[in-house]
């Protein structure tokens, strides 16, 4: 398979989830306020950011979700309930992603698919009130805590964890010794790491320097960013950032001629970093990455190829954020027919059914192939693909890596 290549289609996917309304909503009945022993739709709310900030992987991810109900509803749905679900840009604002919240509630969804880190932890006292499953792709260590945030649940390894397997890749590449700076983005995603990187670094003894550096939105380059990492001595740029950004500091870099290494977390750890850094530029950068990209070739992607290729499109035009949304929806749906196999598809039932079920497969998509959740722990995996953009490729040089 050729590696996943994104072309210029963000635009066209915001149009389209902007336009659409409802997903799959085409079953009979009322819904029951969307859950309940009714045979009508399972309503979900979904809040995506398509224009905002982080619209270049939000796009995506938004379209791999939606992607996956259209696959779930044409095989049978969720015990042979549609999922029906609406799908709002809220821009990457946090007041307007609480408008939504409280539209989806009022329509009567039994759970929710959030986006950003800001907006997801503004939201997780009320979602516990309200009892409603809430995933997004915000992988931040402090929504995994049931007894903080009982309806939150995370798919993949949080960003600390990331952070960490980071950390510990780069010890070991540097032979023991090195320093490294932590470009991130000015918000409570680009931050939510941090912190547990530096006590990382004391907790395991690594003999690491560590400095954390903002990063402006709409700088035209980073090279005054890279000068200040520059004058710390790093060799290494842990980017906690969306890909657009990160690949402009690997531009810098190139252009510059510095000898400093990019070790990106999730959301720049993929083919859109390499397409928009360019293949010279983006040589040699590490990705720690817990979603394979379809170029991987692992079982759970499949049924993404085979979905792709009924509808007549390429496989490979679709990248790893993509996949991300499909494999979160997918988890968010197991649940929803575990409890409909228990009774009722309500939020409490959906909770239960996800802290009892056991692992969740993924066909070896995420981390080490399985999703697992417990009423002590809403962590649902800590292991990690580690990726090198080599020849314009991601390439895999570990997979299921653990901190």
């Amino acid at each position: 398979m050729n590696r996943t290549r994104r072309g210029a289609f963000i635009a066209a996917t915001a149009a389209l989830a902007l336009g659409l309304s409802a997903c799959g909503g085409n079953g009979d009945g009322d819904g029951g306020g969307g859950g309940g022993a009714s045979d009508g739709p399972i309503k979900v709310g979904l809040i995506a950011d398509l224009t905002g900030a982080t619209g270049d992987v939000g796009s995506p991810y938004n379209e791999g979700m939606l992607a996956y109900i259209d696959y779930r509803n044409a095989n049978g749905g969720v015990a042979d309930r549609k999922i029906e679900a609406t799908s709002n840009d809220y821009a990457y604002e946090v007041p307007k992603a609480e408008q939504l919240y409280k539209q989806y509630v009022n329509d009567g969804v039994v759970a929710v698919q959030g986006w950003g880190t800001g907006d997801t932890e503004a939201l997780h006292t009320k979602v516990a009130e309200d009892e409603l499953p809430f995933m997004s792709g915000s992988f931040a260590e402090s929504l995994t805590d049931p007894k903080e945030a009982p309806y939150n649940f995370v798919v993949a390894p949080t960003y600390s964890d990331q952070m960490r397997v980071a950390l510990n890749w780069i010890a070991e590449d540097a032979g023991g010794k090195a320093e490294v700076a932590v470009f991130h983005h000015d918000s409570p995603f680009g931050t939510a790491p941090v912190a547990d990187g530096e006590a990382w670094v004391g907790e395991q003894g690594l003999d690491l320097g560590y400095k954390a550096y903002a990063m402006p939105a709409g700088s035209a380059n980073y090279v005054g960013l890279l000068s200040q990492a520059q004058s710390q001595g790093a060799k290494y740029i842990v980017i906690q950032n969306v890909a657009s950004p990160a690949a402009q500091v690997a531009k810098d870099i190139a252009a510059q001629n510095l000898d400093m290494k990019i070790v990106c977390l999730n959301w720049c750890g993929n083919e859109l970093f390499i397409d928009t850094a360019g293949a010279d530029a983006a040589e040699g950068h590490m990705l720690v990455q817990p979603f394979a990209p379809i170029s991987a070739e692992k079982d759970g992607h499949e049924e993404m190829v085979k979905f792709l290729e009924d509808k007549g499109e390429d496989p490979a035009s679709k990248g790893t954020s993509w996949v991300q949304g499909w494999m979160v929806m997918h988890v968010m749906a197991e649940g929803m027919e575990k409890a409909a196999e228990d009774g009722e598809v309500t939020g409490p039932s959906i909770r239960e059914a996800l802290e009892t079920m056991g692992g969740i497969d993924t066909g070896g998509v995420v981390g080490d192939g399985t999703v697992e959740f417990t009423a002590d722990s809403h962590r649902g995996s800590t292991s990690t693909g580690i990726y090198k953009a080599e020849g314009g490729e991601m390439v895999e040089v570990e997979a299921g890596a653990t901190p």
